[in-house]
C-alpha cells in the first residue's frame, strides 16, 4: 500500500469529545468547505457498518464503506478513486484531558496506485490543508 497524505494535528478538545465531533460526517460541510454534502447509512453517527458518499465541490462524488472501526481511537473507511482502492485512516490519540492528537493517513493500493493515487493524494493534501484549520477553529468554538 502506497501512503499519498499523512497529517497529524493538534485539538483543543479531549479525544472523546474529537471522536464524538468527527463521527458527525454529516455535518462535515461546516469545516470541510470542498464537501458539499454528504449521505451517510445509516444516517447519524459513525457505526461499524457506516458506508456513504461525499459530493464534492466540482460535482465529483466520492464513495466510502467502514473498514476498521475501534471507538474512541481509530476508524478506516475505504473507497475507490478510478481504478484503485483508497484507505482513509482517522487516529485519536490523547494528549491531555482537553488535547487530542489527530493521525489521517490516507494510502492507496491497485492499478494506477504509483501514478493516479498520487494525484488523488496531491489534490486531497491541498484540500485537508485547508480543512483543518477551519475544524481546529470550529472545535475551539464549541468548547
Amino acid at each position: 500500500m502506497l501512503t499519498l497524505v499523512a497529517r497529524e494535528f493538534t485539538v483543543d478538545v479531549s479525544a472523546d469529545r474529537a471522536w464524538d465531533h468527527l463521527a458527525r460526517v454529516e455535518q462535515w460541510t461546516s469545516w470541510a468547505k470542498h464537501i458539499k454534502r454528504v449521505t451517510l447509512e445509516p444516517s447519524g453517527p459513525l457505526t461499524q457498518t457506516s458506508a456513504g458518499a461525499f459530493r464534492l465541490a466540482g460535482g465529483a462524488r466520492s464513495t466510502f464503506r467502514m473498514e476498521i472501526y475501534e471507538p474512541p481511537e481509530r476508524w478506516q473507511w475505504v473507497g475507490r478513486f478510478l481504478t484503485i482502492h483508497v484507505h482513509y485512516d482517522h487516529r485519536f490519540e490523547p494528549v491531555d484531558s482537553v488535547h487530542t492528537r489527530l493521525i489521517w493517513t490516507v494510502a492507496a493500493e491497485g492499478p494506477g496506485s504509483a501514478t493516479l493515487g498520487r494525484l488523488f493524494g496531491a489534490i486531497y493534501a491541498r484540500n485537508l490543508d485547508k480543512a483543518i484549520p477551519n475544524l481546529q477553529a470550529e472545535l475551539r468554538a464549541n468548547v
